[in-house]
């Protein structure tokens, strides 16, 4: 039966994406989950090698958007490698503090907070830190897009 193996993605999808927006939940490991999840349970009929190597590629471009977002946005915006790494610190330090908020108010503290302790002035350090903003911002919108691509992907292969 084809039909519980695709419920089942289809709620690993539905989780993926809302732990994209919600980062209590692995978004994109999650959505890569339901597609292995549908595989094992149909017999990997009509999935190739090449579907998951493709999948996993994404995956991979994913992580990085994240780990990029941030820094190209503080960058952009004036931000000092102090500043990027006080994003950094602010993200981590936002999700197990206040999630999920925490990872759109974690790195602009940290860019803000890491400005003011070179001397800069708040101002500019408050610009710096909605740069940081920006950048997590438009990378999650960018993963979002991404995860449904893999999940339109996963469709097409699939039916």
């Amino acid at each position: 039966m084809v039909m519980l193996p695709l419920v089942i993605s289809i709620i690993f999808f539905i989780l993926g994406l809302l732990g994209t927006v919600l980062p209590v939940l692995p978004g994109a490991i999650l959505i890569y989950a339901g597609m292995l999840v549908y595989g094992i349970m149909t017999g990997f009929k009509s999935m190739t090698v090449n579907f998951f190597l493709i999948q996993a590629l994404i995956l991979i471009i994913i992580f990085l958007v994240d780990f990029l977002a941030s820094l190209i946005g503080t960058r952009h915006f004036g931000g000092s490698k102090q500043a990027i790494y006080g994003a950094g610190i602010g993200t981590l330090l936002g999700l197990f503090i206040m999630p999920p908020v925490g990872i759109f108010v974690g790195p602009f503290l940290g860019a803000v907070i890491a400005e003011l302790l070179l001397g800069k002035q708040l101002q500019e350090a408050i610009r710096v830190g909605i740069g940081s903003f920006i950048g997590i911002v438009g990378g999650t919108l960018l993963k979002l897009l991404m995860e449904i691509i893999m999940i339109v992907y996963f469709f097409i292969q699939v039916y």
